[in-house]
C-alpha cells in the first residue's frame, strides 16, 4: 500500500503509517529497529532496494531522507516536506517512508526524523554515498547506535579511510570493512589449522579499492608484521599472502568468485568467495549493533604503514617471490605497492594533495564488494 503526502508533517506521516498497517491487516508494529538512509534523489533507488532485501532478515522501519535544498534563493528560503508511505508489496516485511525535504528544511532533517523513530528500538543511520566528516557528531548520527558509511563511494577512498580513523567513535563502521569479512574468516581459519609464525603479508587488489587497504591494515595490526599493498587488475581483492617459515599461505581469487587456498604441505582447495550484493552487506551490518572493536583497531592502524616492500623481500628470501602484477607492468617499483602508486596524490600521512585523476573509476557501479 502506498500513500502520497504533499506539504505534510511528521504527525500526518505517523497517522498514515497506522492507517496503512490496518489496511494491510497488520495493526501491530513488528519492526526491530529503525534504519535511516541519507542519500539523494539519484541514488535512493539502489539503497532502498538493498534495504528492502535486508528487511526480510531484519524487519525495520526504513526512513529515506532525501534532501532537496533548491537552487534559487526562493526555493532555498521555502520549507516543505513531501512523503511517500509504503507498507507491504515490494517494500519487504517492514515499513518504508520516503522523506523529501525541500528548502530550508533540508538542513534540519533530524527534526523530521525524530518523531518517526520506533520507540525503544535501536537506530541505524546509513550514508550510501557522501558521508559527513564526523558521522558521530552529525545531527542524524547522534540519534544512532550504529553509523554506516562507505569509503568506496568517496572521491578518494584511501583518504576517506584516513578521515574515518581520525574521527572514529564507538558505533562507526564502513562497508569497505564489511566486504572483507569472508577474507578475514578464511585467513583466520587457515592460521588456526596451521599455527605457524607469520613474518610478512601481502595483499593484492585493484587500485582505489579501500577494502584492500583495510585487509592489509587488519593483517598488520593483528599479526604485527610488515604488509605490502600490491595493485592488480581486480576485480576487488585478488589475493592475500602470508609469508611463514614453512612457506606461503596464499588465498588467490583472480575472477571475483572462486578462490584457491594454498597452504604448505596440504593440497590446494577451492573456496567460494563471491562478491556480495549491497543487500547482503547491509544485512550483515544489521546483525550486530555493538561497537566493532576489530574495525576500530584496523582503521586506526594507518594506511601509511602499508607498502614498505619488506613483505615482498621476505617472500623472495623464502624462495617464494610474488608473481608480477599490474603494478609492475606499469613501471612501479616492486614492493612499493599502494604508496608509490599514489605518491603524487597523497602526502606522507595519506592525505589528498589535490590530484583526483581516476578516483571515480567504478564509483557508480551497482556492486562495490571486495
Amino acid at each position: 500500500m502506498n500513500i502520497d503526502l504533499t506539504d505534510t508533517t511528521s504527525g500526518e506521516i505517523n497517522t498514515a503509517l497506522v492507517r496503512a498497517r490496518r489496511a494491510a491487516g497488520a495493526p501491530a508494529v513488528g519492526m526491530v529497529l529503525t534504519l535511516v538512509i541519507v542519500t539523494d534523489e539519484g541514488n535512493h533507488y539502489d539503497a532502498l532496494r538493498a534495504a528492502s532485501e535486508a528487511s526480510k532478515e531484519h524487519p525495520a522501519r526504513t526512513l529515506v531522507v532525501i534532501r532537496r535544498p533548491g537552487r534559487s534563493p526562493r526555493d532555498r528560503a521555502a520549507a516543505r516536506l513531501d512523503a511517500e508511505v509504503r507498507v507491504g508489496g515490494d517494500t519487504g516485511i517492514g515499513e518504508t517512508v520516503l522523506l523529501r525535504l525541500h528548502g530550508e528544511l533540508a538542513a534540519h532533517s533530524h527534526s523530521v526524523v525524530v518523531p518517526l523513530l520506533l520507540p525503544d528500538a535501536p537506530v541505524v543511520v546509513w550514508w550510501p554515498d557522501e558521508a559527513p566528516e564526523h558521522p558521530a557528531k552529525d545531527p542524524l548520527g547522534v540519534l544512532a547506535q550504529r553509523r554506516i558509511t562507505d569509503a568506496a563511494s568517496a572521491e578518494d577512498p584511501v583518504a576517506a579511510l584516513t578521515a574515518r580513523a581520525s574521527v572514529y567513535a564507538p558505533g562507526d563502521t564502513d562497508l569497505a570493512w564489511t566486504r572483507i569479512t569472508p577474507w578475514r574468516s578464511v585467513l583466520a581459519a587457515a592460521l588456526d589449522q596451521r599455527p605457524v609464525r607469520v613474518t610478512a603479508a601481502i595483499v593484492e587488489g585493484e587500485e582505489y579499492n579501500p577494502s584492500t587497504e583495510l585487509l592489509g591494515m587488519w593483517l598488520g595490526d593483528r599479526l604485527g608484521v610488515p604488509v605490502d599493498r600490491v595493485i592488480s587488475e581486480g576485480p576487488g581483492i585478488t589475493a592475500a599472502r602470508l609469508v611463514t617459515s614453512d612457506g606461503q599461505i596464499c588465498l588467490d581469487r583472480p575472477d571475483g568468485s572462486l578462490a584457491k587456498l594454498a597452504m604448505p604441505g596440504q593440497p590446494d582447495r577451492d573456496v567460494a568467495l563471491h562478491r556480495r550484493s549491497m543487500a547482503e552487506l547491509i544485512a550483515e551490518e544489521l546483525r550486530r549493533l555493538d561497537p566493532d572493536e576489530a574495525y576500530e583497531q584496523a582503521v586506526r592502524f594507518g594506511v601509511s604503514k602499508l607498502g614498505s616492500g619488506q613483505a615482498r623481500a621476505a617472500a623472495a628470501a623464502a624462495g617464494k617471490p610474488v608473481r608480477p602484477t599490474a603494478a609492475d607492468a606499469f613501471g612501479r617499483k616492486p614492493g612499493s605497492g599502494q604508496a608509490s602508486a599514489r605518491s603524487a596524490q597523497r602526502g606522507p600521512a595519506g592525505k589528498n594533495s589535490g590530484n583526483n585523476s581516476g578516483k571515480n573509476a567504478g564509483k557508480n557501479a551497482p556492486e562495490r564488494d571486495a
